[in-house]
């Protein structure tokens, strides 16, 4: 894994390369400059969410800027952390594992889980250290977020204060763990969560080992940056209200907040329609799956073929993928210059989370050159 950035910034390299397929920009300088605002701000433990980029080079700038934890939903990514940092603390924290993975988790040395059932429970209690800490994740019908994962995963309050007192009669370390949903930027959804935190420890009779706070953090969508100081205080505040003297260590998991600022991703035009829509050579089975699902970033440049930006007045434009399948397009029209022209390149910011993890080889496209840069 290579730190040194190949270019000085993404348009520099798109001047010199050209290059016909998609590229991920990648800036260490920017992802650990969001790691140690992490570690600096967030009053607890800071783990990283692997499933939101995997990246080998991700891994090893984050232990460089200090992370020492990262919540893993499979062996796959606890093999990935283990390459790049053998002794770094794993929480496995996906709710529901079949007996092979719980297997393979105690081999690479995990001892904190997650569960929302009493038969996740019973699973674990078969096979891992009876001192492990035990998460019970609660599930809460909160707003504020793109989308939350309540539906799938989570126990709500009153199934969550049996499984709280199943998990301490069991001997293992009680915790409980919440996720407020993906890009939520409003903190009164952790105040929410807190506060049932609190409210389920105490029916329970239990004193919690450690509070998960979850991921959810904002990443820079649209607009003004997300506000995570003003969470962070939330949260301190919040768990001094509700907890008291009885509060519990923190640790939260941020994905996408972490990840997405640190890289840029940059598409080609291939063609463009007289009705002005567009194809570029990524889409929905690539690493514009996260445009379709949650909206595109404000933060889109287009520059020529020689290096000048696009300055046309913005219209909105249909945007369709490679692919030769005819879902391959974007929901919802790209406002994008009105000079726009074929072979121009559209460079959008803050597409570190979710890019590359989620982007298929369909039809021979997808997303796999990252170059490194000095900033973004």
């Amino acid at each position: 894994m290579r730190n040194r950035p190949d270019m000085p910034d993404p348009r520099a390299h798109l001047l010199r390369h050209a290059p016909d397929a998609p590229v991920l920009y990648f800036s260490p300088a920017r992802l650990q400059a969001t790691a140690r605002e992490f570690l600096q701000g967030f009053p607890g433990l800071v783990t990283y969410a692997v499933k939101a980029n995997p990246g080998e080079e991700v891994l090893a700038n984050l232990v460089r800027a200090g992370l020492k934890a990262f919540d893993v939903a499979s062996p796959e990514e606890m093999r990935a952390v283990r390459a790049v940092a053998p002794d770094a603390v794993l929480h496995y924290n996906n709710p529901v594992r079949s007996p092979a993975e719980v297997a393979a988790a105690v081999k690479m040395g995990v001892r904190s889980f997650s569960v929302d059932s009493l038969s996740e429970l019973q699973k674990l209690r078969a096979r891992v250290s009876p001192d492990a800490e035990i998460s019970v994740r609660l599930a809460l019908p909160v707003t504020g977020a793109a989308y939350h994962f309540g539906e799938k995963f989570g126990a709500a309050p009153g199934p969550a204060t049996e499984l709280m007192r199943a998990v301490a009669d069991c001997g293992f370390a009680p915790s409980i763990t919440f996720h407020p949903g993906t890009q939520c930027a409003d903190p009164q959804a952790w105040g929410s969560y807190i506060k049932a935190a609190a409210d389920v420890a105490r029916t329970a009779g239990v004193r919690l080992h450690r509070l998960n706070v979850g991921g959810g953090f904002a990443a820079h969508r649209t607009g003004a940056a997300p506000d995570l100081g003003a969470i962070f205080a939330r949260i301190r505040a919040e768990v001094a209200q509700h907890f008291g003297a009885e509060a519990p260590t923190l640790v939260c998991e941020p994905g996408r907040a972490m990840v997405a600022e640190a890289f840029s991703l940059a598409l080609r035009v291939k063609a463009l329609r007289d009705s002005g829509a567009i194809f570029v050579n990524d889409g929905v089975y690539g690493g514009l799956t996260e445009i379709r699902d949650i909206g595109a970033p404000d933060r889109i440049t287009v520059i020529a073929p020689d290096g000048t930006p696009r300055r046309g007045d913005l219209r909105p434009r249909v945007v369709y993928g490679p692919t030769c399948d005819s879902i391959d397009r974007l929901p919802d029209p790209l406002p994008l210059p009105g000079d726009l022209a074929e072979g121009d390149h559209i460079l959008i910011a803050g597409m570190g989370a979710y890019t590359r993890s989620l982007s298929t080889g369909f039809n021979g496209y997808g997303l796999r050159d990252v170059v490194t840069v000095a900033r973004l």
